[in-house]
């Protein structure tokens, strides 16, 4: 896949948990659909690429989805691959609107394969961290945690075409045959987020806003400390 324009449209079935009693046919972490080096229409946060990444992670407070009638996604993840490659290996969360009701839960996709949802309770404002390292021969754990209730979830899987060329930090608007609508999430603050155990910064990393044609949707701030930065939502 093309650096600046990703030109696959690769989309699995994804289904909302049955307690939110919809179904939608939603992607999580699809590789990025870049524009350009600073604007994607699915990515806002950071993406480190030009090396080999072996490890990635963060920790961001869970946001609250301002919901009216419509039905809307957002997703914040961590993940290796996805920029300028065609498989994605991440875990995180989402906080969607599914009928104008919010809905939070957490997951994990090792993309192209489908995404998998976690039994992991997620509430608004729970700090949550989340990483994913790699033995560079295929195998993946993938781990999740929710401080501040104390659950967690960890596993390890298997994606020999992994390419390893890149490692995110990423609030994304998930697809479904295109970019579905972004749910108002307000903002959400990342930390501590480290590529290959140093900060993000350390790799001079593309700081990427969302923009949809002349439409900004979420813009992301500068680092701060090299390995913390925060993603403002603006727009649908």
């Amino acid at each position: 896949m093309p650096r600046r324009i990703a030109a696959l449209a690769l989309f699995l079935v994804f289904a909302f948990p049955a307690a939110a009693g919809a179904h939608s046919v939603v992607r999580h972490g699809a590789p990025n659909h870049r524009i350009t080096r600073s604007t994607s229409t699915n990515w806002a946060g950071y993406s480190a690429t030009g090396g080999t990444f072996r490890s990635v992670s963060a920790t961001w407070k869970q946001p609250a989805a301002t919901c009216t009638a419509a039905t809307a996604y957002s997703s914040f993840w961590v993940g290796l691959d996805g920029d300028g490659t065609n498989t994605v290996e991440q875990i995180g969360t989402d906080a969607d609107c599914s009928s104008g009701k919010p809905v939070y839960y957490a997951w994990y996709e090792m993309y192209p394969k489908f995404p998998v949802n976690l039994s992991l309770t997620i509430r608004p404002g729970d700090i949550v961290s989340a990483s994913v390292t790699t033995n560079g021969t295929g195998s993946f754990t993938l781990t999740i945690r929710d401080t501040t209730r104390g659950g967690s979830f960890s596993t390890t899987q298997r994606l020999k075409s992994a390419k390893l060329g890149s490692a995110e930090v990423i609030a994304e608007a998930p697809s479904s045959g295109g970019v579905l609508p972004l749910a108002n999430f307000g903002s959400v603050g990342f930390s501590a987020a480290t590529v290959n155990g140093q900060p993000i910064g350390s790799f001079h990393p593309n700081r990427i806003d969302m923009v949809s044609g002349t439409t900004t949707k979420a813009t992301t701030s500068a680092l701060s400390n090299g390995k913390a930065f925060r993603v403002t939502w603006h727009h649908s």
